[in-house]
C-alpha cells in the first residue's frame, strides 16, 4: 500500500466518523429511560421532603416544588449559603402542621359517623421539553415546546383525558388514585429524545410532573438558540464534511494527474 493510497483512506475513515457517530450517539441517548417527579407530602413531623434525582438543579427544584432558592438553602442549613443539592439526599423542600395523635380514649363504634370512604385524588402534570443537547435531560434554558399531543387513561378505562402541551405544563387534576398510562405525540418536525409512554401509580394527594424530551428534526427548519434551536455544533459538523469533502476531491485529482 502506498502512501497516496493510505492518504485516501484516512480522509474516508474521517469523512464517515463526522457523518455517522453523531447519528449513532443520538440513537442511543433516544432510549434513555423518562424520569418521574412526584412532589411529596408532608410526614407526621410536619416536614415534606424531597429527594434530589440525577440531573437536579437547584432552579429546577425551585420550579418543581414551588419555593424560592433562598428557602431551600435556609430550610436545609446550606454551608455558606450556598444551594448545592447532591443526588440521593433528602431536602426539606416545606412544613406544614406536625400530625397530633390525640391522647383521648379510643372511640367507639358507636361514635363514628358512618358514610362512604373517600379514596382521595391526585394531579399529573405533563411538559415536553426542547432538548436541544439531546442527553434525555431537561436543563437550564431548554423551554417548553408547544403543540405536542397528551392522552392519559387509568387501567380501567374509567378515567380517560386528552391535552396539548404548552408553555407551561399541562396538569390533569382530581385524578382517582390508580394506574395510569400516560402517552405523549411530538409535533412534526421534532424527534422524541426519550420514551413517549409511561406508566404512572397516582396516590392521594401526590403532585407529579413527567418531562419528556423532543429535539428539532434534521429535515425541520432550525430555530434561533436564543429561541430553544438547536446547537451550532450542528452547523460546525457539516462544514467539516463540506471541507473533507473538498479535501478529498483535491486529492483525487492530484493523484489521477500523475
Amino acid at each position: 500500500m502506498n502512501k497516496h493510497t493510505l492518504a485516501l483512506l484516512l480522509i474516508l475513515a474521517g469523512l464517515a466518523a463526522v457523518l455517522f457517530v453523531p447519528a449513532l450517539a443520538a440513537q442511543a441517548r433516544s432510549a434513555d429511560p423518562q424520569v418521574s417527579y412526584a412532589t411529596p407530602t408532608a410526614g407526621p413531623d410536619g416536614r415534606i421532603l424531597y429527594e434530589v434525582q440525577p440531573g437536579d438543579t437547584c432552579t429546577s427544584i425551585s420550579l418543581r416544588m414551588g419555593i424560592s432558592i433562598e428557602d431551600i438553602v435556609l430550610l436545609n442549613g446550606m454551608r455558606g449559603g450556598e444551594c448545592a443539592p447532591i443526588a440521593g439526599t433528602m431536602l426539606i423542600v416545606g412544613t406544614a402542621a406536625p400530625t397530633i395523635t390525640p391522647s383521648g380514649p379510643t372511640p367507639t363504634p358507636t361514635d363514628v359517623i358512618q358514610g362512604t370512604p373517600f379514596a382521595g385524588t391526585g394531579e399529573v402534570c405533563i411538559r415536553l421539553y426542547n432538548d436541544v443537547d439531546g442527553n434525555a435531560m431537561a436543563e437550564d434554558g431548554e423551554e417548553s415546546i408547544p403543540g405536542g399531543a397528551v392522552s392519559l387513561t387509568d387501567r380501567t378505562g374509567k378515567v380517560s383525558k386528552t391535552g396539548s402541551t404548552g408553555p407551561a405544563p399541562t396538569c390533569f387534576t382530581e385524578l382517582p388514585e390508580g394506574d395510569y398510562s400516560i402517552s405523549l405525540a411530538v409535533p412534526e418536525g421534532y424527534n422524541p429524545t426519550t420514551r413517549t409512554t409511561y406508566e404512572l401509580r397516582v396516590r392521594a394527594g401526590d403532585q407529579s410532573l413527567l418531562e419528556f424530551g423532543a429535539q428539532l428534526s434534521s429535515s425541520a427548519e432550525p430555530l434561533p438558540v436564543s429561541e430553544g434551536g438547536r446547537s451550532p455544533l450542528l452547523g460546525i459538523l457539516g462544514a467539516g464534511v463540506l471541507l473533507l469533502g473538498i479535501a478529498l476531491g483535491v486529492y483525487a485529482r492530484f493523484v489521477f494527474r500523475r
